[in-house]
């Protein structure tokens, strides 16, 4: 069995590789190859933009692949949809496409978009949004710095966005949000169907969920005295309950933990007051409850 997994090639490229790793794989992208090497004999890479990747998983040409929801619902691609996995980029966290303006400019609303000119890369999701509102408008596909547009080349534009600092940046108000997306792994209907190649889906989206759970948390191990266990657990926050092992020395005990990165800075101070030794922090790739 062999499974062909597409990766998105472009902005996401980087930080797919890097969640890759951290569930267990090992991608290594040559050059100007379409055509990575994994370090998995199941599985078959190609690096591919986003926008089509959906196309071709509905096709059958891909049995998977990463990509946005925003580009499942451009495409109309009937694909099964398998994980959530957000992450981006720059950081972990959700994109929005926006319909934008200057911030000068009299729209306010989708209804004053009649008769009026749309410039964006994702044609069919705005051309959806003016029929669901029932306005007529032009929309224009954006080969890209779409921000700059208005007011000369378009009235306004339908645009994705993390922070909105580039709108901000480009004195552009956003008017409404149209859509919410992350990236999403989708497979072919046929594909999830066959049971090796659903059980090789399963398995690789609960190591990508895992790594993507584990971003910003670390594992600490502490030994604490017995008598003062429970001034520790108090203030010891934890992703479950700590586990509490016994030692060799019975008034000692070993706590481990699961917590959040930047709790860490101001929590081991006070388990040292409260009578802790031998802290150990320790970096997560996975947390897989």
């Amino acid at each position: 069995m062999i499974l062909k997994l597409g990766i998105p090639k472009g902005s996401l490229q980087d930080a797919t590789v890097e969640l890759f790793r951290k569930a267990g794989y090992r991608i290594i992208i040559h050059g100007r190859s379409y055509y990575p090497t994994i370090d998995d004999p199941t599985i078959e890479c190609l690096l591919l933009r986003a926008q089509e990747m959906a196309r071709y998983v509905e096709e059958g040409l891909l049995d998977a692949g990463l990509t946005g929801y925003d580009w499942v619902i451009e495409n109309n691609a009937d694909v099964e949809e398998i994980a959530d996995l957000i992450y981006s980029k720059t950081g972990s966290g959700k994109a929005r496409w926006v319909l934008a303006v200057p911030e000068n400019s009299d729209i306010h609303s989708a209804k004053d978009l009649e008769g009026k000119r749309i410039a964006t890369e994702a044609v069919g999701l705005t051309e959806r949004y003016l029929k669901q509102n029932g306005v007529t408008a032009k929309v224009e596909f954006s080969w890209g710095a779409t921000e700059v547009k208005p007011p000369k080349l378009a009235d306004a534009i339908v645009e994705i966005t993390e922070t909105g600092s580039s709108l901000r940046a480009n004195h552009m108000r956003i008017v409404e949000t149209i859509l919410e997306t992350n990236t999403k792994l989708i497979a072919n209907k046929q594909s999830w169907a066959d049971p090796e190649k659903k059980a090789k889906l399963e398995q690789l989206a609960m190591l990508l969920e895992g790594s993507i759970r584990a971003e910003g948390k670390v594992g600490l191990l502490i030994n604490v005295p017995r008598n003062r266990l429970d001034e520790v657990l108090a203030i010891l926050p934890s992703l479950h309950t700590p586990t509490v092992s016994a030692l060799t020395d019975q008034d000692w005990v070993d706590v481990t933990a699961v917590l959040d990165e930047v709790t860490v800075r101001d929590l081991i101070p006070e388990l040292k007051a409260r009578g802790a030794t031998g802290i150990v922090e320790f970096p997560l790739n996975k947390v897989i409850p």
